[in-house]
């Protein structure tokens, strides 16, 4: 069984061929890690995968249901979640100000006559996301950020903070596009227990794309490489990265860049 799945996935751009009849498969519950050299097609497969992307040709199934038609707002609400490489957060809201917009979709009450007039059901329902916000930020650990402005977060804490706001989603898949771009390295570090959360708390799968080699093996059940639009290996991270194609096409062949992924053990 699977809960995200291309089938001959193409994307062309003019002459450039980003994705070239690619199957790509994703189980319940499983981190999938997705590396590559630049130019791989990775984000673009992302995009094609979270509709920011129309295919031409091939198709997308979340579920049991294809989706390749569908819109990236029609998507998420069937459970697929995305981050971008830029958090694409708001930045003159707190971050508890954030965190309660990303639960929009479970507002019950909506009309506007509810709070103006100060009826029950519109308390009950601002008291059930307030409740919300609360267990994200502790799962989060933003406590100390919650009154704070997005503007005044360091990138490492808004992209945790973005990370809440797609658990605020309760999705059933989240595509996370280079977490660890632009953050120290001690936030990086704290990155892959964030991800195990996301995935153990929530049941979500987890398809990871990020150049930082030590987290994508450390926190991934499976590896898939990616070069030219194809998958050129898949498996295990420690049988992957010791691919022929994949030490020649990403990691070069220096004995100390292979070493650098952090895998020892086969």
């Amino acid at each position: 069984m699977t809960i995200l799945e291309t089938r001959n996935l193409t994307r062309r751009f003019g002459g450039l061929t980003a994705v070239n009849e690619l199957n790509f498969a994703v189980e319940p519950g499983e981190i999938r890690g997705l590396i590559g050299p630049n130019g791989a097609g990775k984000t673009t497969l992302f995009d094609l995968m979270g509709g920011q992307l129309r295919a031409d040709s091939g198709t997308v199934r979340l579920g049991d249901a294809d989706v390749t038609g569908w819109s990236a707002s029609a998507r998420a609400a069937r459970g697929l979640g995305r981050s971008f490489q830029d958090p694409r957060l708001f930045p003159a809201l707190t971050v508890a100000e954030t965190i309660a917009v990303a639960l929009e979709r479970f507002v019950d009450v909506r009309d506007p006559l509810n709070p103006a007039l100060r009826l029950p059901a519109a308390f009950d329902s601002e008291r059930a996301v307030r409740a919300r916000v609360q267990e994200l930020i502790e799962l989060f650990g933003l406590e100390a950020f919650e009154g704070k402005f997005l503007r005044e977060l360091s990138t490492g804490s808004r992209r945790m903070v973005d990370l809440a706001c797609l658990a605020a989603h309760r999705p059933s898949v989240v595509l996370l596009d280079e977490p660890s771009s632009g953050i120290a390295q001690r936030e990086t570090e704290a990155l892959g227990p964030l991800i195990r959360r996301l995935r153990d708390d929530m049941g979500a799968a987890v398809v990871l794309i990020d150049h930082d080699m030590p987290l994508v093996t450390g926190v991934a059940d499976r590896l898939v490489a990616m070069d030219q639009g194809r998958v050129v290996a898949a498996g295990r991270p420690a049988v992957v990265i010791a691919d022929e194609a994949v030490v020649h096409s990403y990691l070069g062949t220096d004995e100390a860049a292979i070493a650098r992924s952090g895998i020892t053990e086969p």
